[in-house]
């Protein structure tokens, strides 16, 4: 699964201001709600029910918020970028400041395992994010997203 089927350019929102973790994910549900014609409080409740199982903070900076939602017809991602890092309570203590919103359909169990494989090694490259907080356009971030794992899958 390549990160471009999961991730347009109008998925890439930029730079977000967000204070907390709360809020953080409350402006990205939104926005996931906005593009796919859901209720963004749906999304939301999935999402921090999600978080309160374990953090997504996976480390170095980046979070991966996920979850399985009813009504979806494909799997999502939505990514921004933080203004400021935030405490995430990730798994290394660092805040982060790198998010990748993952949403997929209730009934996609492999689908949904395969992408959070996909987004996990692409943000597993310190290069990568290092890029990411140095891009200042959406564009810049989105094709930086899609179009370097050409590379990771040679």
């Amino acid at each position: 699964m390549a990160l471009s089927d999961l991730l347009s350019a109008d998925a890439v929102l930029g730079t977000l201001n967000a204070s907390n973790r709360k809020q953080a994910l409350q402006m990205m549900c939104e926005a996931a709600g906005a593009r796919l014609g859901v209720d963004s409080r749906g999304i939301l409740d999935s999402v921090m029910d999600r978080e309160r199982l374990g953090s997504t903070g996976v480390g170095d900076g980046v979070a991966i918020p996920h979850a399985r939602l009813e009504g979806l017809s494909g799997v999502f991602g939505l990514f921004a970028r933080l203004k400021t890092p935030i405490d995430f309570d990730a798994i290394d203590g660092r805040p982060v400041d790198l998010i990748f919103l993952l949403l997929a359909p209730e009934t996609a169990s492999t689908e949904h395992l395969k992408a959070l494989a996909r987004v996990s090694r692409v943000f597993r490259r310190e290069d990568v994010r290092a890029r990411l907080r140095t891009t200042d356009s959406r564009d810049g971030m989105a094709a930086l997203l899609t179009l370097q794992e050409d590379s990771d899958a040679a």
